[in-house]
């Protein structure tokens, strides 16, 4: 198997010296950038399986860095916060970070929540793959007015596109999939993230509150995604 290069962008050298070292031991390869400008340069250059973005970076923030990657690409974005950074956080997600760890953490978590990561685009690769082979009768849904061609990746409301990241069309495929269904909060990080996904719960809310901005006539009164309290949710078709 081919080893994923990660690229670590990071500017205080006691981190990166030793997260190197413990990454490269774990079979990854690492590059290093300790500025947001340099991160947007290595990672044209190099195209990464994966970036670890720290959020308070000299020159170029890395909600700044994020927010550049993600209008040319999906590679999955793990954000590295200080502790209490809680606004930050929910910023790197809603403009589309993968998932978040926060300092100081443990090698042994991080490199778990990596592989979870990368076993997640990879899976979602492969089945975009099989959808790619579909025609579009076969992979269209539709519930109320919200279209959805899975082959195309394709976002319709009320016939106009919206363009929605990887992870937000994941989600909304799923709930259109069960409409008029409870998915609980476990079942939907299960089907998103993963089962050995670690990260804080509160991903998915973000996640849920950017797609009932694109989709819903009032994001502030959703009647389509419906919060069924201390469950989960459900998608209204009715």
């Amino acid at each position: 198997m081919d080893k994923k290069q990660i690229l670590v962008v990071e500017d205080e050298d006691s981190f990166v010296d030793a997260l190197t070292v413990g990454l490269e031991r774990e079979g990854f390869i690492v590059k290093v950038a300790i500025n947001g400008t340099e991160a947007l340069k290595i990672f044209e250059e190099i195209k990464p399986d994966l970036i670890l973005l720290d959020i308070m970076l000299p020159e170029i923030s890395g909600i700044d860095v994020c927010r550049e990657i993600r209008t040319k690409s999906d590679v999955p974005i793990i954000m590295v916060t200080a502790k209490g950074e809680e606004i930050d956080t929910v910023l790197g997600l809603e403009i589309g970070a993968d998932d978040y760890v926060t300092k100081p953490y443990r090698l042994r978590e991080l490199v778990a929540r990596i592989r979870s990561v990368l076993r997640r685009a990879e899976d979602t690769k492969k089945t975009n793959l099989k959808l790619g082979n579909q025609t579009d009768n076969d992979s269209l849904l539709e519930v109320g007015n919200v279209s959805v061609n899975l082959s195309r990746h394709e976002v319709l409301v009320d016939d106009q596109q919206v363009m929605i990241p990887l992870k937000e069309f994941d989600l909304l495929v799923l709930l259109m999939e069960n409409p008029n269904r409870v998915l609980t909060r476990d079942t939907i990080i299960d089907r998103i993230w993963g089962f050995d996904y670690v990260g804080d719960t509160k991903t998915l809310d973000v996640h849920i509150k950017r797609l009932r901005n694109k989709i819903e006539a009032n994001h502030k009164d959703p009647k389509k995604i419906i919060t069924v309290r201390g469950v989960g949710y459900k998608y209204n078709n009715t």
